[in-house]
């Protein structure tokens, strides 16, 4: 077996692994329970909170591509106060490390949540300012430095010492500009790709195939993008915390992110094929440490050499 110490750092939170799990693509890990102790996980990043319940898009609100899905679930979740109530406790039965995603359409949103989840005592905070899906809020926030900084600050000032990490949007023109952005803002990490904006018709009805139109694309095809924004980000950031994801689903593809400056990164349409897609990966980055000769897995992130 290779010797490899596969623990990590993200924002000063100690993961005992780089894989992280996905938010959106997890749900509370009640179902995944069934196939592993999720334990094996570095982190569960869960289900995207809003400060009240939302039942979501209506359907058809997935759709397959070629090379992975478009979604546009719509942010269903059960709200923050029944997240603490009734998942947090059951999280807590493992030993990895619990990450909330939150989705506002106010700054002021954001701020009661980031509150409530810090005295609930999950280990980061997890700002989506990139949903594509979502009218009110998500976007404009995503793709405007201002807005971006803004949410960042009310979020940094309600999270008392829980970290918080954004979650970047793709669909801009320089993501470099986001990131400088959220990061004087505060930001204590950063997460990225969310999904690229995309959109499949029906060429028989000649309708769209999603009921909203337009939906995220995730999966294998948005891997290079993800590797390029990632590499970008922590050219223009360095020694920035960065979770890369987009596209993972085996131990070469992380490896890539880590390469390009991410400390860790996270797993999420894989995991509709395969529910051990998480163990496949961080076992994958564990031979390609050891194939490296590298004693921490860790060294791999920012590795990359340019021509």
């Amino acid at each position: 077996m290779p010797n490899v110490d596969m623990s990590v750092t993200l924002a000063g939170v100690n993961l005992k692994n780089p894989v992280v799990v996905a938010s959106g693509t997890f749900g509370f890990g009640r179902e995944y329970n069934q196939f592993y102790d999720l334990g094996e996980l570095g982190g569960i990043c869960a289900k995207g909170l809003t400060l009240h319940r939302r039942e979501g898009n209506p359907a058809p609100r997935i759709a397959e591509t070629p090379m992975g899905i478009l979604n546009s679930v719509g942010l269903q979740n059960p709200g923050v106060d029944a997240f603490i109530e009734e998942e947090l406790p059951f999280l807590r039965q493992f030993d990895t490390k619990v990450i909330a995603n939150i989705s506002g359409n106010t700054p002021e949103e954001y701020g009661v949540m980031c509150e409530k989840l810090s005295g609930a005592g999950v280990d980061m905070i997890e700002v989506n300012i990139s949903c594509p899906n979502v009218k009110a809020g998500g976007l404009a926030y995503g793709t405007r430095p201002e807005l971006a900084a803004e949410v960042t600050k009310v979020a940094k000032a309600h999270a008392g010492k829980t970290p918080v990490m954004v979650k970047l949007s793709p669909n801009v023109t320089d993501i470099t500009e986001i990131a400088k952005a959220v990061a004087d803002a505060g930001a204590d990490a950063l997460s990225l790709i969310n999904t690229l904006r995309g959109m499949r018709i029906d060429v028989n009805t000649g309708r769209p195939i999603l009921k909203m139109n337009t939906g995220g694309l995730s999966g294998p095809a948005v891997l290079p993008v993800a590797v390029r924004m990632v590499w970008e980000v922590s050219c223009a950031l360095p020694g920035m915390p960065i979770l890369g994801m987009g596209g993972v689903s085996k131990g070469e593809d992380a490896a890539q992110l880590m390469l390009a400056g991410a400390s860790a990164v996270a797993v999420g349409t894989a995991l509709f094929a395969d529910p051990y897609a998480p163990i496949s990966v961080r076992d994958g980055l564990e031979q390609i440490a050891a194939r490296k000769g590298l004693s921490k897995v860790s060294e791999l992130t920012g590795g990359v050499k340019p021509w």
